[in-house]
């Protein structure tokens, strides 16, 4: 096959798939062997051939007939291996799931997308059960960044292989959850886009979890557009009715507090480039103080994490067994952290997030906020698996912005907003509370090009 489709967005694709420019079964085959032939074993956890062949081929008789599902019938997706695909066992990243039955039926997003015909690629790699920001696995394999081809850096997590494969190209949108930053970390690592919806805006039947509570899922993908466009779609719209805005007198609000301080040179440098752009283009920007961003880390450190103990619920059974020994150590690890977190710094903690909630939301209402994704680019993988005292650090430190929208309960969409002089991506956040998504995603697609220095 001549045709490289490695460049092209999902938009892109669906259009030409609509167009009869390009052939569903083609295409699949295309990135099947794009995925196959990658040169990095660790992006997926294994590739659905046979079911996206057969997928392909059911999109390619709609499309000729002139009876598209959806504005992206036809185009290949991966999933993040903690969602449900028919027939296979849900390995979540990790080995001792691997003797569980197989899935009856798809995880609900994962129907949406096929009866909106999206093509399932395959399972992508995963932090092992969605717990660290880095994307490091010691069972399958530590997806390669891209973004630096000589040193290997964090992929970003635990939504990992999803954003490697979107970032190399071999797919335009794969799909993950974010409980702490996992959809937004490794969107701002490898330079791509990563938008996690509000909590509730889709089903999560079917996705093995990591915190019911803060638990939420989006896609990964190249443009703010083609995240709006696999919105759509699974949820059951034929198209997009999300729509860009004029730029002059929007405004935008960036927090003086917390998120903006200590961050690498390059990252605060470019964040500030950023905001310059879209003031000339005539953004308005307003800075003001968000309380819950240091509140937020002083409960923590006092009563604990509810996405802990929610964890340490989950698979209690697994760390205090054999099974243990067949874990992620650093995981075992952070998992054990919350052992001495009682019921009462339970409660507290679940009451001070409604208060944070109620308080946070009367003080930002409908704005947008901005700020940089991560508050450092992505590091060198080898000193923080020589040393967990310092990946426990670095891993904590990675989280530091995203995480207050998980607490709080918002929606985001990280794009990339330039690089630092090792050519490594930087990330530019829009947040939005809680079902602001629509318009989140209207203002991050308006503000695109000037984020990414476009226009």
């Amino acid at each position: 096959m001549s045709t490289d489709y490695t460049s092209q967005t999902a938009a892109e694709l669906g259009r030409g798939l609509r167009s009869g420019k390009i052939d569903a079964v083609e295409l699949a085959d295309w990135t099947l062997d794009a995925a196959a032939n990658s040169g990095d074993a660790a992006i997926f956890t294994e590739l659905t051939a046979e079911r996206a062949r057969k997928e392909a081929r059911a999109a390619r008789k709609r499309l000729r007939a002139g009876s598209p599902h959806s504005v992206l019938d036809g185009v290949p997706v991966a999933w993040k291996d903690l969602f449900d695909l028919k027939g296979r066992v849900t390995t979540a990243g990790s080995v001792v799931l691997k003797s569980e039955p197989p899935a009856k039926v798809d995880a609900a997003i994962v129907a949406a997308g096929a009866k909106a015909g999206l093509v399932s690629i395959g399972c992508a790699n995963m932090t092992e059960f969605a717990y660290s920001a880095l994307g490091f696995n010691p069972h399958y394999g530590t997806p390669w960044n891209p973004a630096d081809t000589r040193v290997q850096r964090s992929p970003g997590g635990s939504s990992s292989g999803s954003a490697v494969a979107v970032s190399k190209g071999i797919v335009a949108i794969g799909f993950g959850t974010d409980t702490g930053g996992s959809i937004r970390v490794p969107a701002s690592f490898n330079g791509i886009t990563g938008y996690k919806s509000s909590t509730a805006r889709y089903s999560m039947a079917g996705v093995f979890p990591l915190s019911v509570t803060l638990d939420s899922l989006g896609p990964l993908a190249h443009t703010v557009e083609d995240c709006i466009l696999a919105d759509a779609v699974t949820r059951g719209l034929a198209k997009a009715q999300i729509r860009k805005r004029p730029l002059k007198g929007l405004e935008l609000v960036v927090p003086s507090n917390a998120v903006v301080e200590n961050c690498e040179p390059a990252v605060i440098g470019n964040f500030e480039a950023t905001l310059a752009r879209l003031r000339k283009a005539g953004v308005r920007i307003r800075r003001i103080a968000i309380p819950a961003f240091d509140e937020i880390p002083a409960l923590i450190a006092k009563h604990g994490h509810i996405l802990g103990a929610e964890a340490y619920h989950l698979h209690r059974e697994r760390i205090t067994g054999p099974d243990a020994s067949r874990m992620d150590a650093r995981n075992v690890t952070r998992i054990r952290l919350v052992e001495k977190m009682t019921a009462y710094d339970l409660v507290a903690m679940q009451q001070a997030r409604r208060r944070l909630i109620a308080s946070t939301n009367a003080l930002v209402a409908d704005a947008i906020l901005v700020f940089p994704s991560t508050p450092f680019t992505a590091p060198e993988v080898e000193p923080l698996e020589r040393d967990p005292a310092e990946f426990l650090k670095i891993n904590l430190r990675a989280m530091r912005n995203t995480m207050p929208g998980n607490f709080l309960d918002w929606c985001g969409v990280s794009v990339p907003c330039g690089l630092d002089a090792n050519g490594l991506p930087t990330g530019f956040l829009f947040n939005a509370i809680h079902n602001h998504d629509e318009e989140l995603l209207s203002v991050a697609w308006s503000c695109e090009g000037a984020v990414r220095g476009e226009a």
